[in-house]
Formats: C-alpha cells, structure tokens, sequence
C-alpha cells in the first residue's frame, strides 16, 4: 500500500512540474506573439497616451518576469483576471462552457467506452472472422478522418436528409436535459467515431495477447468455452493497458473537443478560445490552455496510476 502511495505522489510531484512548464510555454507563446495588444484595443487611431494608459491597466508596462509571477499566484487563487472583450471575470464565462465540454465529453464517454470493449471482446472472440475483420475496417475508417470531415458527414446524413437530429448544438443552462442530449447526440457520436477505434483494438490486441499464455492454454485443455476462457481468465489480466488507454481517449475527449464545438457551434470551452482568439482577448486564451492542459495532465496521471493499481508489477519494473 506504502508503494502505491509513493508512486501517487511522485506522479503528482511530476504532474505539478509538467503544469508549470506548460504554463510558462502559454505565457511566452502570447508574450512572443508580434503586434502590441493595446495598440490593437484601440485601433489605428489612438494616440501615444491613450495606449500608454491602456498598457498601464492592463499591466504591460512590467517586466514580463514580474508580470508572469504576478498570473502565475493570480491561476493559483482561482482568479483567472477580466475578459478584455466585454469586462467580464474571466471565471463566470469558464465555468458555464467547462461544464458544457464536460457534459459533451461525458455523453460521448458514455458511448464510446462500452461500445469499445464490447467490440474489442468480440473482436478477440471472432479473430480473423468476418466481423473481426469489419469492426477493424470500420473503426480505423473512422480515426483516419478528421474530425470535422466525419461531423460534416454526420450532419449530412442525420440532419440534412433524415431531419433526426438538430445541425446546431445550442444549449443553454435551461435547456432540459433530455433535449440537451438530443442536441448533442451528433457532436458526441462525432467524438465516439474518433475514439474508438484506440479502446477497441487495445482490447482486442490485450486479450489476444494474453490467449497464448500458460494458464489459458490449461483453461483451453479443461474443455472451458472460448468465450469463458476470455471473460473470466483473459479480460481480468488485460485491464492494465485497457484503463490506460481508455484514460488517455477521455483525455483526448475533452482536450480535443474543439474542433468538433466549432463545427456544430456548441457553447463549450473549444468555442470559446477560438472566439477569444478572433477578439484577441488574450486573459481568456491564456485561462482556456491552461484549464485545458491541466485537465489533461490530470487524466494522464490517472491513466497511471489505474494501470498501477490493476497490474502491481508495474511496481517493481526489473
């Protein structure tokens, strides 16, 4: 027990180290970028004065050094600063679009995981059949398109010509919840498609690997059905690469939604950085990237530490 503990918190220590590179990458990058932002606030037209005034509100008149300290224990407070496009605090507009991505990645979460081990089992069940054979066509089809082909695609077929589904994902905080996921249901079959082919065949490849082992073999002698023998002596020992790579696709989920809420104009984090960046409202680029990268830190540590705890020899690497 004393072991895991120590690796949960080496992970964090490093998880911790990996978010503060990652923060000063997201300020150098916008620090880096060319033009001056308060002479493009105020347009073509402002005077010398003006933008010295806006650069001492906005604090760019500090060295950068200070200014990024300054950020840096303003993020640790909970206090992401005020939006330059309408004066907003940054925290309001985040976390109605947070939980919008969350609940988007969730939905498609709730799909892709199941359907990806139920296909990855049969897949390893009916090796080299035809429907092995099918799922693999089809899943890695999926993951070689990008994701705004397969949503335009999707949009076509489900609201273009079959009406089933609205093209426009725009939800509210009032919106029930059962007509949320009618709306969403395109954007997270989207994201489903792009996933799942890593979860199914990381399935597959685990319990194929594991049907050559000893004691499978022995299963196979005791007269045991294949499907018996993959249900209950090969998946319990092939949960190890699965949880991780299941881990790091809910990652992708929710790091990766961009794409897909541009398309489909749904109101989540994604959205909003790339309205921010249009509006070159820099404080919320810079909160949006680094909620985002956090999050991903976040569920990359996870997916450690699950395949930790599922496969303890993890912890004593010869």
């Amino acid at each position: 027990m004393g072991s895991i503990v120590n690796v949960i918190l080496q992970r964090l220590g490093l998880g911790i180290l990996v978010l503060f590179a990652v923060s000063l990458i997201i300020f150098l990058g916008v620090e880096l970028l060319p033009g001056d932002l308060c002479q493009a606030i105020q347009g073509q037209a402002a005077t010398e004065s003006t933008v010295a005034a806006c650069r001492r509100d906005l604090g760019l008149d500090q060295a950068a050094p200070v200014r990024y300290i300054h950020w840096l224990g303003n993020i640790a407070q909970g206090d992401f600063g005020t939006s330059l496009a309408n004066g907003r605090k940054i925290s309001e507009l985040i976390s109605v679009r947070l939980g919008n991505t969350f609940f988007l990645a969730a939905v498609a979460a709730v799909i892709a995981v199941p359907l990806s081990l139920a296909l990855g089992i049969l897949a390893a069940l009916y090796r080299n059949s035809w429907f092995d054979r099918s799922i693999n066509i089809l899943t890695l089809s999926s993951i070689s398109f990008p994701e705004f082909f397969v949503a335009y695609i999707l949009i076509l077929i489900f609201s273009v010509k079959l009406a089933w589904f609205p093209s426009l994902a725009d939800v509210s905080p009032d919106t029930p919840f059962f007509e949320r996921l009618h709306k969403v249901f395109l954007p997270a079959l989207t994201l489903t498609l792009v996933v799942m082919a890593h979860m199914m065949r990381m399935t597959r490849a685990a319990i194929i690997n594991l049907m050559a082992s000893p004691y499978i073999e022995m299963a196979k002698f005791k007269g045991l059905s294949r499907a018996h023998i993959i249900m209950h002596h090969a998946l319990p020992n092939a949960w190890a690469p699965i949880v991780n790579v299941v881990a790091l696709n809910l990652a992708y989920l929710i790091v990766g939604v961009v794409i897909v809420e541009v398309v489909f104009v749904y109101p989540g984090l994604g959205q909003l950085i790339v309205d921010s960046v249009q509006k070159r409202d820099i404080p919320v680029v810079q909160a949006c990237s680094i909620i985002f990268a956090a999050t991903y830190v976040l569920l990359n540590l996870t997916a450690d530490i699950l395949s930790i705890a599922t496969n303890p020899r993890l912890l004593h690497p010869r």
